[in-house]
C-alpha cells in the first residue's frame, strides 16, 4: 500500500473569544463557517471550522474556544499557519484590506520560496498569506466579503519550531514519507528552516520546520495551534498508517472517529501534536452543502445530549 500523504488536512488552533474569532474569519478573512459543533472531548467548548466555499479538505482552518489566557510563544510548538492566495496581486489586495481594518501587516517579501505576507489576527495567531501562483483548483464562497479572485484558496505550509532537529527529521522521513527538499534562513532572524513536501509537493503539502534552540518551550493558550492534520485519501490508508506507527512503536491515540473524517493522533518526538485525517466523508455528512455552519451541528453520538450541550454554550452573535 502506497502510504504517501497528500498534504495538509486542517489546523486546529486556540481561540478564547469565539464571536471576534468568528468575526474575524468569516468578515475579515472571508472564509465560510462550514462547521459550528462542538469539541467531542469538552462539549462545553465550540469547535469552529472555517474553510472554502465547498469545504474542500485542506482548506479547513479550525479552531476551540477555551477560556484561556494568551499564549507564551516558544520552542515545541507550531509557530506560523500559511494560507494560499492565487498571485502577487492578491498579495497587495490583501496588505490593503488588513491595513483598512486596522490589521498591522509585515511587507510583501519572498519567505521559504514563496511571495508572502506575515500578520496576526486579534488573538496573536500568526498567519502568512502565501501566493501559489494559481495552481490547483479552488472553490471560492459567493457569500465572502472578499473578491473571489483573491479569496484564501487553503492551506499553506505550516511552520513547527523545534529545538533540535534530529529525531524529527527521522520521524517525517522515515516514518512519514516526506522529502526534505531546501532550507532558508527564518525571516525572524531565529534559526535556519527546513522543507518537507509530501505527495505532490507544493505549498498546499509542505511542512517548514524551524530549529530554534535558544528558545523557551512553549505554553499553549488563546493565539496558540493546538494540531496540524495531514491528509490519506481514505480509511484503508488510514488504518495502514495505524499499522505503521505500531511497527516504529510510535504510540498513538489508535483511530477515532470524528464523524467527518477519521483520526489518529500522535506526538512527534518535541512533542507537537499531530494528526493524520481522512479526506471524506466531509462536512455535509450531516448538512446540505447550500446551509453549512449555519445551525449547530452535532454527531451522532452527542445529539442525545443536545440540549445541554446547546444550553453550556455561549452566543456566537
Amino acid at each position: 500500500m502506497n502510504l504517501q500523504l497528500t498534504g495538509i488536512h486542517h489546523l486546529t488552533a486556540i481561540s478564547a473569544n469565539a464571536p471576534g474569532n468568528l468575526h474575524f474569519y468569516t468578515r475579515v478573512l472571508g472564509l465560510r463557517l462550514v462547521k459550528k459543533t462542538v469539541n467531542q472531548d469538552d462539549t462545553s467548548a465550540y469547535h469552529l471550522f472555517y474553510a472554502d466555499g465547498e469545504a474542500t479538505p485542506g482548506t479547513d482552518l479550525t479552531f476551540f474556544d477555551w477560556p484561556v489566557g494568551r499564549e507564551r510563544r516558544g520552542t515545541h510548538s507550531i509557530a506560523r499557519t500559511s494560507l494560499r492566495v492565487g498571485s502577487l496581486e492578491s498579495l497587495a489586495w490583501w496588505k490593503r484590506h488588513l491595513t483598512s481594518e486596522n490589521i498591522p501587516t509585515g511587507e510583501v517579501a519572498d519567505i521559504g520560496g514563496y511571495p508572502s505576507l506575515d500578520f496576526e489576527d486579534p488573538e496573536g495567531q500568526r498567519l502568512r498569506l502565501v501566493s501559489d501562483g494559481g495552481k490547483g483548483g479552488s472553490h471560492p464562497w459567493a457569500r465572502s466579503p472578499v473578491p473571489a479572485e483573491h479569496q484564501i484558496r487553503g492551506l499553506g505550509p505550516i511552520v513547527i519550531s523545534v529545538p533540535d532537529i534530529t529525531n524529527t527529521e527521522a520521524v517525517l522521513t522515515r516514518v512519514m514519507d516526506m522529502r526534505k527538499v531546501r532550507d532558508y534562513a527564518s525571516p525572524d532572524g531565529e534559526g535556519q528552516v527546513h522543507v518537507f513536501e509530501m505527495g505532490a509537493g507544493g505549498p498546499a503539502a509542505e511542512l517548514h520546520v524551524a530549529v530554534q534552540p535558544g528558545l523557551a518551550p512553549a505554553r499553549q493558550g488563546a493565539g496558540a495551534v493546538h494540531h496540524v492534520a495531514f491528509r490519506a485519501p481514505d480509511e484503508e490508508t488510514l488504518h495502514g498508517w495505524t499499522a505503521r506507527l505500531a511497527e516504529f512503536r510510535l504510540p498513538s491515540s489508535g483511530e477515532v472517529e470524528r464523524y467527518y473524517f477519521r483520526s489518529l493522533y500522535f506526538r512527534e518526538p518535541n512533542g507537537i501534536l499531530f494528526e493524520i485525517a481522512t479526506d471524506g466523508p466531509g462536512f455535509t455528512a450531516d448538512e446540505p452543502l447550500e446551509t453549512l455552519g449555519e445551525s449547530l451541528a452535532l454527531p451522532p453520538f452527542l445529539e442525545p445530549k443536545r440540549a445541554s450541550i446547546e444550553a453550556g454554550l455561549k452566543p456566537l452573535k
